[in-house]
């Protein structure tokens, strides 16, 4: 199941796509820190707002039975570490483009 909008979580939903879409713009321009801050010397507060309101808001909707797709996909893109790390400005571009409609990238 997934999220429907008639819910009383609605707010909350909206609250936490408006700051992800911000957030994944000055990503997407050359900021480094929204889906992991362990690597940067540079803190990025509402990054790290960002990611303990997606984390918050997928527990919450789990214990309704439901999902909200780009929530969870932004908490699978913050797993992404290692050699194949296509980098952040790159995930961020890639996962505006999907939000806008365009193709999804195989991260």
């Amino acid at each position: 199941m997934t999220f429907d909008d008639s819910t009383e979580l609605t707010p909350l939903i909206h609250a936490f796509r408006d700051q992800l879409t911000a957030c994944l713009e000055e990503c997407s321009r050359g900021r480094r820190g929204l889906f992991s801050d362990m690597e940067y010397s540079h803190p990025w507060p509402e990054a790290a707002q960002l990611r303990e309101l997606a984390f918050a808001l997928q527990a919450i909707l789990a214990q309704a039975e439901e999902s909200d797709p780009l929530c969870d996909q932004f908490l699978d893109l913050c797993s992404i570490h290692g050699e194949n790390d296509p980098g952040e400005p790159r995930l961020a571009r890639a996962f505006l483009n999907e939000i806008a409609g365009g193709p999804p990238k195989p991260w």
